[in-house]
C-alpha cells in the first residue's frame, strides 16, 4: 500500500509525494492541467478497473519515475489514462463507445494490448475522476489531498 499526497502549488505545477509503508517517499512534479493532476487520473483508472499501471508498479516497489520500462498492462493503462484525460479536458461528454474506439486506435498505434473496458467501466472512471476533480478544486493552494492505493 502507498499513500499519494497531492499538494496544490501556486505556480505552474502541483506536487505528488508517494509515501511508502517503509517510511520512504518520492516526489513528482505535476504540471497543472485544469482537471485533477495526471497521476490522479491514473488513480481513477487503476483503482476503478483494478488495473496494474504506473501506480500499481509503484505500489509493487518500483521507483516513481517517468523512465519505467515497457510492460503490456501498464502501457495499456497509460493509453486509457490519456484518453480519459483528453475526454475530461473537453468536458467529458463523448459517448463511452467513442472513447473505447479512440482507446483501441491509440493502443493499436503503440502496439499495446487494450484493457478489458466496457461503457460501464468508462462511466465508472468518469464518475470517480469527476469526484476527485471536485475534491481537488476545493483544496486551497498549499493544501494537500491524500489517497491510498494498493492492497
Amino acid at each position: 500500500m502507498i499513500r499519494l499526497a497531492f499538494t496544490k502549488g501556486a505556480g505552474k505545477s502541483d506536487t505528488l509525494v508517494v509515501l511508502r509503508a517503509d517510511g520512504g517517499d518520492e516526489r513528482i512534479d505535476c504540471p497543472k492541467q485544469r482537471i485533477a493532476p495526471h497521476d490522479m487520473v491514473h488513480y481513477a483508472v487503476e483503482a476503478t478497473l483494478a488495473a496494474h499501471g504506473f501506480l500499481g508498479r509503484v505500489a509493487s516497489g518500483e521507483a516513481a519515475t517517468f523512465l519505467m520500462g515497457a510492460e503490456a498492462e501498464s502501457d495499456g493503462v497509460e493509453r486509457l489514462v490519456e484518453v480519459i484525460q483528453g475526454d475530461a479536458w473537453s468536458g467529458g461528454v463523448a459517448p463511452a463507445d467513442e472513447l473505447i474506439a479512440l482507446y483501441r486506435v491509440t493502443c493499436a498505434a503503440r502496439a499495446c494490448p487494450m484493457l478489458d473496458v466496457d461503457p460501464a467501466g468508462i462511466d465508472a472512471i468518469r464518475e470517480r475522476l469527476a469526484a476527485l476533480t471536485a475534491a481537488w478544486d476545493a483544496v486551497p493552494v498549499g493544501g494537500s489531498m491524500v489517497l491510498e492505493f494498493g492492497a
